[in-house]
């Protein structure tokens, strides 16, 4: 096995402005800007309140809710592509964190947002894609089984850094400290998982 984590090479005060830059492109609340420039009402009066795509997809409108999963997994994907095209792999996994820590955690929102899945996987794919390939395999295959997307979302967590720790060794810590912030973001999901009272895909 090669190193856990990447060689950090860069100046701490570059990491720490690429820390900066990635939160501050994480903490743009798509989901809420879609839904007020399509008039579709303020996300936190609609369904669970969360921004995410899940929650815009409750307002009705499917377009809204493609956009905001589009965007936001870009966000996690622009403030790693952005760190590796200027500084290199270890700017990019902090801006990748704190791209996520950005979107759970907005500045603009009172630090309430997301559960960052549709970041993380912009994350995944901008580091390594294939991590992101086989976090969205699992995705699918889970919520074709069990139409839970909570569930699916939590599987595809675990593959993440079982993936790094099998192949890419050098993302494994980032791929551990990202699965440990989604589980924790669905603490309530898997509360009514574990109770059997979690809504299905489709279902009202």
């Amino acid at each position: 096995m090669g190193r856990m984590m990447p060689e950090l090479v860069s100046p701490a005060t570059t990491l720490g402005l690429w820390a900066l830059i990635g939160y501050l492109i994480g903490s743009v609340p798509s989901g809420v800007i879609i839904a007020k420039l399509m008039g579709l009402g303020n996300l936190r009066d609609i369904g669970s309140g969360n921004i995410g795509a899940t929650n815009v997809l409750r307002t009705g409108s499917k377009k809204a809710a493609a956009l905001t999963l589009a965007l936001d997994a870009g966000k996690g994907l622009a403030a790693v592509g952005l760190a590796l095209a200027f500084v290199g792999p270890d700017a990019g996994q902090v801006a990748g964190f704190m791209a996520l820590i950005g979107h759970c955690f907005p500045v603009w929102l009172g630090f309430r947002g997301g559960k960052g899945v549709a970041t993380f996987y912009g994350v995944l794919f901008g580091l390594v894609w294939p991590i992101g390939l086989i976090a969205a395999i699992a995705w699918l295959a889970t919520a074709a089984i069990s139409r839970l997307s909570s569930l699916s979302a939590l599987v595809a967590a675990i593959a993440a850094p079982v993936a790094a720790f099998i192949g890419w060794p050098d993302v494994f810590f980032l791929m551990v400290v990202l699965c440990a912030l989604i589980f924790w973001r669905h603490a309530a999901n898997i509360r009514r998982l574990m109770a059997g009272e979690e809504t299905k895909i489709g279902q009202k």
